[in-house]
């Protein structure tokens, strides 16, 4: 955690109560180990997309759909999502999930490699969240460039690895220095783009906010 815990947990006792919905995708993403976004990015997810009004969304990494439902609630009734997730039993569910909430007729998910399904999309979007393979997020860039509107937003989550980007590689497991370089590397490009404006905060595990001039 980035954030002292008690500090983020006081900050989360904020919060308004979730609806009965959400907490029952928190309670499957739990039950089978899925990855999903922290309450913290969950909330400035929700503003910045209420504040954003995007009429089209693009998302890399669907995983079981929660955070794809927590936008589209925020993103109005005539809003898009398209949303891509590489793994098949999350795809599954996910599909499972976006049609129980009655969004299957807004909400597409797109089955594949997130590289190849960029490269397939015509659409272009005034919101990306990019939620997915760390070490592949530079490519990911490359491609949402094109697709991401001016004055568009980029978000890019899960930035900081709990605070192990910004210590040296040498202080991190062999195993995390391929994703600690790339994110280094991907960071500091970002930072650099002249085409974004980015704010990194250490919200969650760390998000980067970016806007297309």
């Amino acid at each position: 955690m980035i954030v002292e815990e008690h500090v983020q947990s006081y900050i989360n006792s904020l919060n308004k109560e979730e609806d009965s919905f959400i907490l029952q995708l928190e309670k499957e993403a739990h039950e089978h180990h899925v990855p999903i976004i922290r309450s913290e990015t969950r909330e400035l997810l929700r503003f910045l997309v209420r504040m954003k009004k995007p009429a089209r969304i693009l998302e890399i990494g669907t995983a079981i759909g929660y955070s794809a439902i927590v936008m589209h609630k925020c993103q109005g009734q005539d809003g898009k999502l398209d949303t891509i997730e590489r793994n098949e039993k999350r795809y599954n569910s996910a599909c499972a999930n976006i049609e129980k909430a009655g969004f299957s007729e807004s909400i597409q998910i797109h089955f594949g490699d997130a590289l190849d399904v960029l490269e397939q999309l015509k659409e272009s979007y005034d919101f990306i969240f990019m939620d997915a393979a760390k070490a592949q997020y530079e490519n990911f860039l490359e491609r949402c460039m094109g697709r991401l509107d001016r004055e568009g937003i980029l978000v890019c989550d899960n930035i900081l690895q709990d605070g192990s980007v910004a210590q040296s590689r040498y202080a991190v497991t062999r195993r995390d220095h391929t994703v600690h370089d790339r994110m280094r590397e991907f960071l500091y490009n970002l930072k650099r783009n002249e085409t974004l404006d980015t704010v990194i905060l250490p919200v969650g595990d760390g998000v980067a906010i970016s806007r297309k001039k």
